[in-house]
Order: structure tokens, then sequence, then C-alpha cells
């Protein structure tokens, strides 16, 4: 297992920001992951766990403790059943189950970060999640001190949230399980009207499965959703928001809010979200509320190419980000009383 002592994170981060770790751990197998948390654990060192990096704000100050960065490797395929390691990359993971024909993943192609991170945060995009694919979650349970084998009806999967969300010190993702589709080379039913546009077709058809990759690459790469070392408009976390989801009273107040400010032939989105609750656009109400694409005349500014991504113009620091952060939150509550939610987790610093 590797050691590093001072080291740098930020090269650790889609972000490129954030200071030193006191100790860096490269763990590559899964007894080096248990030893390392384990150790960390018994000493009551804070630890930090990194992936892939894709959803991380670390402090200009850095981490004064042990980051672990878990590099484990492994894919597992029996027919549809899939095993994947945490370290495993995860855009990498989703073309390997359109290569095997395999349908249920094919729409959260090109999300930067490790596979083991996606319960945590649910991932979704473009009408898929994680929640629908994943059977069990093997972690290390860090207050049991033993591997545990997570259903996941166990793994409280929400919106963006799951139980490790929740409990971020409970648990170490090892393993993600996962049962796809076989659908003779399609897709998946496509759930999002922008891609189902994209592909000439109706919400609800299938498509080629390698068809339903690309067309989510391009459309994400549209956005700077894609890492290109070269574009800084894809150094970020890629969305830093959350849609807010509001209660029925929550949401009458907003369409009231919007209707006095930008006239009442203007509709805000809204989606179902559950009994009572309705999901707006994050990045709807970030533009309307005055932060357009590019907004920001310093190191750090709103994404040329989508409102929701929070950039490092490439000489950023933490600090820079926040304060854009805070600016863009503020400036959606006072426009229209919603607060925003950050998407990525901070470490050493908040909003």
């Amino acid at each position: 297992m590797q050691e590093l002592r001072d080291a740098p994170l930020a090269p650790l981060t889609t972000f490129r920001l954030g200071g030193p770790a006191r100790r860096l751990l490269t763990a590559t197998t899964e007894d080096e992951v248990i030893a390392a948390v384990g150790e960390a654990d018994e000493r009551g060192e804070p630890l930090l766990l990194i992936g892939g990096g894709s959803n991380l704000v670390i402090a200009d100050e850095g981490f004064d403790g042990t980051a672990l960065r878990i590099a484990t490797r492994g894919t597992t395929l029996d027919g549809t059943r899939l095993e994947v390691a945490a370290g495993e990359n995860w855009s990498e993971t989703v073309a390997r189950t359109v290569e095997a024909g395999l349908a249920g993943v094919e729409c959260l192609a090109g999300i930067p970060g490790s596979t083991g991170a996606t319960p945590i945060q649910n991932v979704g995009a473009y009408g898929q999640e994680v929640a629908s694919v994943v059977t069990e979650v093997v972690a290390w349970d860090r207050r049991e001190r033993r591997t545990v084998v997570l259903p996941a009806g166990e793994c409280g999967f929400s919106y963006r949230h799951s139980r490790f969300k929740a409990e971020p010190d409970r648990h170490v993702v090892l393993r993600v399980r996962m049962e796809l589709e076989d659908a003779d080379g399609r897709s998946a039913p496509l759930r999002y009207a922008e891609t189902a546009r994209a592909m000439g077709v109706e919400t609800g058809d299938r498509v080629p499965l390698a068809d339903a990759r690309e067309t989510v690459l391009k459309l994400r790469s549209g956005k700077g959703m894609v890492l290109d070392p070269e574009d800084h408009d894809t150094w970020s976390a890629g969305s830093f928001f959350t849609n807010p989801v509001l209660d029925d009273a929550s949401f009458a107040a907003f369409l009231t809010r919007a209707a006095e400010r930008l006239g009442p032939d203007v509709t805000p989105p809204g989606f179902p979200a559950g009994e009572g609750h309705t999901k707006t656009s994050a990045a709807w109400l970030i533009d309307r509320a005055g932060f357009t694409k590019g907004y920001g005349e310093g190191p750090a500014r709103i994404s040329g190419k989508h409102t929701l991504a929070l950039t490092n113009r490439g000489a950023a620091r933490t600090a820079d980000l926040l304060a854009l952060a805070r600016e863009v939150r503020d400036g959606v509550r006072d426009a229209f009383g919603i607060t925003l939610v950050n998407e990525p987790v901070t470490v050493g610093c908040s909003l």
C-alpha cells in the first residue's frame, strides 16, 4: 500500500482544488482498504475516503488526517448479474455493460468517479439512477468492524441520497452488485425527454444500447459534463446543486414568486416527486435568478455550457468556488424563496 506524507489532494479531484493531506494512502485490494480504515479508526484519526474525486470540495487548508484513495479493481459478470470493485471507474463500468449487451445504466455514461461512489449518492442522470439496478452493496462496517452485505432495500435509496450518505462514517463500500437486463441489445425504455428527442424517438421507446450511450455522451459533452483536462468548463463536480423537491405548499409559493418576478406567462418546470411533492429544476432557478452561463469574473465561474456546473478556470482556490456557490445560492433564495443544496461533499469547509 502506497503511503505519501503532506500529499497534494487537488490532483485527485475533478475540481483540481484543495490543500494537502497529512497522509495519503492508496489501497489496491480490499484487505488494504480494511486495514487502512481499521488503523485510522483505532487511532481515532480523521479519515477521508477518495474514489474518483468527482464529488469532493476540499478546503484550501487541506485535510489534517489520513486520506485513503480506494483503487481496487475487479469486475465479474455472470449472465445479467454484475459485481464491480469500488475502485473501478464508473464510466468504464457503463461501457462494459453496453459491450455485454446489458441494459440498465447506459444513460449514466460519462459520469465521472468510481463505481463504489455511485450507491452513496444514488447517482442518476437522463432518466436512470443506480438504485434501479443495485441488488447488494458489500461494505466494511466501521462500527461493527466486519464486512456486511446490504440488500438494496436496506440502502435507503432516494433522490441523490442513501444510508451511506446519511451515515458517512459508518460504511466503506467495497463492491457493488447489480442486476441488469438482457433486452437483445436494446436499451431500457428511455425516460428522459431530452434523450428521446435527440434520438428521434418517443419517451418509453427502446433503442440500440450503443446509440443510447453515445447520445448521452454527446449531450453531456455539450454541457461540459464529460471530463477533458484541456477544457476548464469540465473542471467541476458536474451538477453543483441538487434539484429542489418541494411539498405542495412550497411549490405553490414558488409559482407565485416566479409569476411576480417573471410574469404570469412563464411556467416554471415541475415534475412529480412522490405524493404531495414536486421536483423543479435547479438550472432553471439559477438562470432565471440572473446567473447565466459563464457568469463570474474571477477564477471560479459558472460553466459556459451549463448553469448547474461551477468551474475552476485554472487558478481558482476552494475559497473562490465557495464564494461563487454562496452568491448563486443566496441569489436564488432571494429571487424565488428556494434554498439550493450542494451536491458535492465538502471537506473542512462549507457553504
